[in-house]
């Protein structure tokens, strides 16, 4: 049985909220997981967000519990809840280093039974196995890569569901061609759909990056540039390793667009993140040697 079709659950542009979380994962925790929020609305406003847009996201993302508001001195800041660091380091190793699978790997199966007392919970177990990347069997069976056996543990447990799940761990026994069977249980057109989306977004502007370098430039506004279309590009990415769990290449339909999508990730990746990183510190630096009180001595 294959999924719903997840093409209509992603927006076409990355909304402010998404691009906040972006910039938290990728420049604050190497700051103690903490922007005042003028470093938010400078590092936003390279993005084309108003700083209206910026306050009323911070303030929807407080209320999700994913940032907290605290005060340095007399600057209003917000830092990453408490406990979301083990989040976003997973995270970092499904979007930057995430390892396809091969014929020889066993598949994990998450088999989950709820009595009716509590049938509630079920939605709650099938909405953690599909935001792990979990393919449906049958409506109270799903399968994944053998890797992802931890990690799909630990949400189950962290959300207090453990009880009611079993894991196996195996290989597909049944003679005959796998990918049909991969076909059914994941919804490999849409998943091609957005790989495909992102290349067409994504591939002309590492073509422009590409003829840009060839100058050698790295001034302050070629900094600022990549810092655009950096944080954007990984807004959009961040998602689809976790609908794509890394479905060995052998059993994935020819042409299938996600190789071609990680291969251009991979790239721009290693072409315009440390440029980025360098343009987000330098704004943050500049922002808090601006706020230093100078000596009176």
């Amino acid at each position: 049985m294959a999924q719903e079709n997840i093409a209509a659950d992603v927006v076409p542009m990355p909304r402010h909220q998404h691009l906040i979380v972006t910039v938290y994962g990728l420049y604050a925790r190497g700051e103690g997981g903490v922007f005042a929020v003028s470093e938010l609305i400078t590092l936003l406003s390279d993005l084309g967000v108003e700083s209206g847009g910026v306050r009323s996201s911070v303030s929807r993302l407080k209320k999700r519990g994913i940032l907290e508001s605290l005060k340095q001195g007399r600057t209003a800041s917000y830092r990453l809840a408490l406990g979301l660091e083990d989040v976003f380091r997973a995270g970092d190793e499904r979007i930057f280093a995430r390892r396809r699978a091969t014929p020889d790997d066993e598949w994990i199966l998450t088999s989950f039974s709820v009595p009716e007392s509590e049938r509630h919970l079920r939605h709650k177990i099938r909405t953690i196995l599909v935001r792990m990347g979990c393919g449906q069997v049958s409506p109270g069976l799903w399968i994944a890569p053998g890797n992802l056996a931890a990690e799909v543990s630990q949400q189950l447990k962290g959300a207090e569901l453990s009880d009611y799940v079993d894991f196996f761990r195996g290989g597909h026994l049944e003679v005959g061609d796998i990918r049909s069977k991969v076909g059914q249980w994941w919804d490999l057109p849409s998943l091609d759909s957005l790989y495909a989306d992102f290349i067409d977004q994504y591939g002309p502007v590492l073509d422009r990056w590409n003829g840009r370098m060839h100058d050698g430039d790295l001034s302050q506004e070629a900094l600022r540039q990549a810092f655009a279309d950096y944080v954007p590009m990984v807004t959009q990415w961040r998602r689809l390793p976790y609908m794509d769990p890394g479905l060995p290449a052998e059993y994935l339909p020819k042409n299938w667009s996600g190789l071609a999508a990680e291969a251009l990730f991979s790239k721009l990746h290693a072409l315009l993140g440390p440029m980025a990183e360098r343009y987000a510190h330098s704004v943050i630096g500049q922002s808090r040697t601006s706020i230093t009180p100078k000596s009176s001595g």
